[in-house]
């Protein structure tokens, strides 16, 4: 490569390196109208609230268990979001719910707003028979203790309603909610609209209860009860009831923010303090700090020439690194800056493997740009295998493991993709720039 372009490129590099560290500690020079960007820091850094809610899905079939808890935590993420949590963490385990709320001010608001969100369903009237039934078990186990009940055949029917039965159409299948007016009586009223499957189950519903009652009940309560005149086609239903028009304005707006597919309970709250978190942060930046500057003084006192220059590289990589984790932005956590502090020691290892090849050439009395081209050609396919290997498992991590463990998976890939142009690139541009000087033929600066 010819000089002039060399330090073009290293020039280049200084001034990408430059603005990337502005970006990453704007403080430095506090360069007028540059942009400023906090970091997104997770709940073990920032503190928060760490919410375990259980899924009641005793009414949903076994089969439709998965795909209700899917529903459940993409209804609670866009409840959250709706109050400002930041980077909020909400995932699916068995037939529980991990939320976690990095930095919220308000946690018992936050329970509240969650717990508030409406759990909307449809009831189809039973027949005479079945409601006889229950009425009749109802009375048989009335007045018996738990363990003289739980002896009587068929006991769990006493516990049913004895006038509505559940059917599949939930708030899961909700569209939208909007406030109405009942044309004749002018009385406040939510209209009801449901996506393309939830139409289909409704037209289900009211065909088979034509002149029959379907219950509408939020939050196992009822609202209303209509008579079923014709099959509804359209996916359109309304709430009526003695609703005023803020009482209606609110139930339209909840159950838009989210209306539950399955009821949930609070059963587990632990709340990280930012004091707490505050620490954790400065002892692993301190951490990473120790690390960073005994691989640097290892390198130099290691490769001599060539481990400064490395060093100078693992800098620039450092700054490219934290500046991507910003404008992603990747929300870092304990695990998260352990990944990045293990990625910076695999971004030595490739200069390590890159040294020794060249000093291996230049003992065989081989020039010194011929070392160079030969120590990164040679190094390569060792450097390529190992950090793909350390990919594969950085994506089996991300696809598989918990929120905690995504986050060292994400820092340590992202590191891993830096630190191959850091070592291949930027590394092998500041050794070109020593091909034929004076400081090449001083072979202790690079042996």
């Amino acid at each position: 490569m010819p000089k002039r372009k060399i330090y073009i490129t290293i020039i280049l590099i200084f001034i990408l390196a430059f603005f990337a560290g502005n970006f990453v500690y704007p403080q430095f020079l506090n360069l007028p109208k540059f942009p400023k960007k906090d970091f997104k820091l997770g709940l073990d850094l920032q503190g928060g609230s760490h919410l375990v809610y259980e899924a009641d899905l005793s009414q949903i079939e076994e089969k439709d268990k998965s795909e209700a808890m899917s529903g459940l935590r993409d209804v609670i993420e866009r409840r959250v979001n709706l109050f400002g949590v930041t980077e909020p963490v909400v995932q699916v385990q068995k037939e529980r719910l991990i939320v976690e709320l990095a930095g919220i001010k308000d946690v018992n608001e936050a329970i509240k707003m969650i717990g508030q969100t409406p759990y909307l369903e449809f009831k189809e009237e039973r027949s005479s028979e079945e409601t006889q039934k229950i009425l009749d078990k109802q009375k048989e186990i009335q007045g018996k203790t738990i363990e003289e009940i739980q002896k009587i055949p068929d006991w769990q029917l006493g516990l049913e309603d004895p006038y509505f039965k559940s059917t599949s159409l939930t708030g899961r299948y909700l569209k939208k909610a909007e406030l109405g007016f009942d044309q004749n009586t002018y009385q406040s009223l939510v209209l009801l609209e449901f996506n393309d499957e939830g139409a289909k189950i409704f037209e289900e519903l009211t065909a088979k209860n034509v002149g029959k009652r379907l219950a509408i009940y939020i939050d196992q309560n009822p609202i209303s009860a209509p008579v079923v005149q014709e099959k509804i086609s359209g996916g359109k239903a309304q709430i009526t009831g003695k609703f005023t028009v803020e009482e209606a304005k609110e139930l339209a707006r909840n159950l838009n923010a989210g209306a539950l597919p399955v009821p949930i309970k609070l059963i587990s709250q632990q709340t990280v303090g930012p004091i707490l978190g505050k620490i954790s942060l400065e002892q692993s930046l301190k951490a990473g700090v120790f690390g960073f500057l005994a691989v640097i003084l290892f390198m130099i006192i290691f490769y001599r020439l060539p481990g400064i220059l490395a060093s100078l590289a693992l800098g620039i990589y450092v700054v490219l690194v934290l500046s991507l984790f910003k404008s992603i932005p990747v929300t870092l956590t304990l695990a998260g800056i352990a990944g990045f502090i293990l990625s910076i020691g695999m971004a030595v290892d490739a200069n390590i493997l890159i040294f020794s090849r060249m000093r291996e050439e230049l003992s065989q009395g081989k020039s010194f740009s011929v070392s160079v081209e030969e120590g990164f050609r040679r190094a390569w396919s060792s450097i390529r295998d190992s950090n793909f290997n350390s990919l594969i498992v950085c994506l089996i991590l991300f696809t598989v493991a918990t929120s905690f463990i995504k986050g060292f998976a994400l820092t340590l890939s992202i590191g891993i993709l830096l630190s191959m142009f850091s070592a291949i690139f930027i590394t092998r541009i500041l050794l070109m720039l020593f091909i034929n000087t004076k400081l090449e033929k001083i072979m202790w600066f690079w042996r």
